[in-house]
């Protein structure tokens, strides 16, 4: 068999040295082209990208090709002053024929390069790059030489990305921050990986990088011992193998329960103790089976953060005044408008959680409150909570949050009381607490049907306050009396949902630049003008639904199909590196400060995330926790979540965290990290060097 292997490398080899000139562009069976992600400013970095296109049938060559094939090599020419760097290729596929085992790709694929613009590049000049690319194509039966000359362009400046490369970057392996460990077996190699035992796994294989180690063909063992994933690997059928300093390669996990890739990781192993037993994984195995247990404590979780979110200033105005609306009227209907904000609630939630699996599901790299990193969403939000303070100081009425006077129900019924929980829970989606995070991490690596039930046990905590005043008369009677202060209230209700409209302006700033945050407050001008028109009619008697419900649809159109068209990259980026001089998060970065053997804390945020705001403002940025930490050497990374950021995204999924904050404290020798709470102190940060 491994006279049989070298053959078909070396029958390979000569059909591309004899096989004479390359087919013409237009009979190529892989169609290659060069493409930059964006403008780059002198000296900049940015990423070039070689899609490769197979026709049905065909298929293109992973770095390592397995026991045939070649990859795709590029001979650069460049600007003077201009680089590249080492091609990153994204997960393969196997393909096993007649014993040979090929690492390929059956669909398109893009191999990513850096690329470095020269740092005298005048800006708005166009830098001419160029690449003579020769790869392989083959089917099951034949194999056919090909090559291109891929010209391209990079402009020097600035410019908006081309959204195709976020897909292609996550395709890339996820790489792994902490080394694994191999030994010799009697049958081949055994590797350690770290890999959390809650984490899904489906069919995986083990894609080595380097040849002559390992026999590709023979059959993968896969087993978990606690947080480690041990492969075990037969040796490569060639005399007296010599035993590798390292092994590196890529993870494939294969696919999840509903067909969805769960894409792959890199890693490397040195020399070192692999655990024995475990419990192996099959052939096409479905993900660790999860536990009654998890699930009870990720309802739990879900149930007690979705109470906590009650009190956010944002969603407190609402449940508070439409309490009191509830307690004035005094309606014998109050549990049905209970049952309907329960309702409303629960279906956001509910909705929310499904469009993020299935997001998840098709390859995008999305967490909770995914919302928030849309332009459209955050002009729509801007326009909602500028409705709400409107309403609450009295500029017109919105049904299901009046608190005047009545008989019967309180005004709006149960459709008000629907709507409301809906607004509730849209405008509460934003933040994480105690307890929640952890819950919508675990529903990340459950079962779509388990998924869905953390989801619901979320809304319902969130709504369980208001449904417990709409069947329990004592409580009702516990609230205030109702009076001439009521009206009050509700003015200085205005106040902190103003402040969320504030707090709205400036992320539309942060998330997409002045010009989309100056759209946005012309949209939101807009707004109160139509609101103050309805509140005259109101006033006098008449209806204003002819007119008032096309504006609503109109700012609403605006918002989500025209306002996306104005943002740029905003100011959000990195963020500032503030009293502890942090740097941009990036998994080598982290790598890096490990290999260095110093300590690290790395923490996720992002501005519309307030609870992050509050740890940053309380704990973070403080004099203490900067003095303790230059003392111990520690390095400081943050990462942004503004913005969509799939890196981050999928490190957050790596971590069983579904959103922000996350907060990671990696002392100077340990091997795993240390996930801090969510509600952060200084006395706490300023200890974390001295633990």
């Amino acid at each position: 068999m491994a006279i049989l292997r070298k053959l078909a490398l070396f029958l390979a080899v000569c059909w591309l040295t004899l096989a004479g000139p390359p087919a013409a562009a237009e009979s190529q069976h892989i169609r290659a082209s060069l493409l930059a992600e964006r403008p780059a400013k002198p000296g900049e970095t940015i990423t070039l990208a070689v899609l490769m296109q197979p026709d049905k049938g065909w298929h293109g060559y992973w770095s390592n090709p397995g026991d045939a094939g070649l990859p795709i090599t590029l001979e650069w020419t460049l600007p003077p002053g201009a680089g590249t760097g080492p091609l990153a290729f994204p997960v393969p596929q196997t393909l096993l024929l007649q014993g040979l085992m090929n690492h390929v790709y059956e669909h398109d694929y893009a191999v990513l390069v850096p690329f470095t613009a020269p740092g005298d590049a005048k800006p708005g000049t166009t830098l001419p790059i160029s690449a003579k690319a020769n790869w392989l194509a083959c089917t099951e039966a034949i194999c056919v030489p090909e090559s291109a000359a891929l010209q391209g362009t990079v402009t020097v400046g600035t410019g908006p990305a081309d959204t195709r490369f976020d897909s292609w970057r996550a395709a890339l392996p996820a790489p792994l921050d902490r080394q694994g460990t191999f030994a010799a077996s009697p049958a081949g190699w055994r590797i350690a990986v770290p890999f959390p035992a809650s984490a899904a796994i489906g069919d995986p294989h083990f894609f080595i990088d380097a040849q002559g180690v390992a026999d590709y063909a023979k059959p993968q063992v896969f087993s978990r011992v606690g947080d480690t994933l041990v492969i075990e690997l037969a040796k490569a059928n060639v005399p007296s193998p010599e035993a590798p300093g390292t092994i590196s390669g890529v993870l494939s996990l294969g696919t999840g329960a509903k067909g969805e890739a769960l894409g792959g990781i890199a890693f490397t192993a040195a020399p070192g103790a692999v655990p024995t037993g475990g419990t192996p994984l099959g052939k096409g195995s479905a993900p660790v089976p999860f536990s009654a247990a998890t699930l009870a404590l990720a309802i739990f979780g879900a149930l007690v953060g979705g109470l906590i979110l009650n009190v956010m200033p944002c969603v407190f105005p609402i449940l508070s005044l439409k309490a009191l609306a509830l307690a004035r009227a005094g309606s014998e209907d109050a549990h049905v408008e209970g049952v309907a904000y329960t309702a409303g609630v629960m279906l956001a939630c509910m909705g929310l959680g499904a469009a993020m699996l299935a997001l998840r599901a098709a390859g995008t790299q999305v967490g909770w409150a995914f919302q928030l990193q849309d332009p459209g969403v955050v002009a729509l939000l801007l326009l909602l909570a500028v409705a709400i303070t409107a309403n609450f100081a009295g500029l017109y009425e919105l049904p299901g949050l009046s608190i005047e006077s009545g008989s019967g129900a309180a005004k709006g019924g149960w459709l008000g009381a629907f709507g409301t929980g809906l607004l509730a829970a849209f405008v509460a989606t934003p933040c994480t607490g105690p307890f929640m995070a952890a819950a919508v991490g675990a529903a990340l690596i459950l079962p779509a049907w388990a998924a869905m039930a953390v989801f619901a046990a979320l809304g319902f905590g969130l709504a369980l306050p208001f449904l417990l005043l709409g069947f329990i008369p004592a409580l009702r009677r516990l609230l205030p009396k109702p009076g001439a202060w009521m009206e009050r209230f509700r003015r200085a209700m205005a106040v902190p949902m103003g402040l969320t409209v504030l707090a709205l302006g400036w992320l539309a700033w942060r998330l997409g630049g002045p010009v989309y945050a100056g759209g946005a407050t012309a949209l939101a001008l807009l707004a109160v003008a139509l609101l103050i028109a309805i509140g005259r009619t109101q006033r006098r008697g008449l209806s204003s639904v002819r007119w008032a419900l096309p504006g609503s649809v109109m700012l609403a159109a605006l918002a989500l199909a025209v306002m996306p068209r104005l943002a740029t990259a905003g100011p959000g980026g990195p963020v500032e590196a503030g009293l502890l001089d942090a740097k941009p998060f990036s998994e080598a970065a982290l790598a890096e400060a490990r290999a260095q053997g110093k300590p690290v804390f790395a923490y996720f945020t992002a501005d519309w995330c307030l609870s992050c705001k509050v740890n940053e403002a309380a704990a973070i940025e403080r004099e203490t926790t900067r003095d303790a930490f230059r003392k111990a050497g520690v390095v400081v990374l943050v990462g942004d979540w503004t913005r969509r950021d799939p890196k981050i995204t999928s490190f957050l999924a790596q971590q069983g965290a579904a959103g922000v904050p996350l907060y990671l404290w990696y002392p100077a020798k340990a091997a795993a990290p240390q996930k801090l709470p969510q509600v952060l102190s200084a006395d706490l940060m300023a200890g974390l060097p001295k633990g």
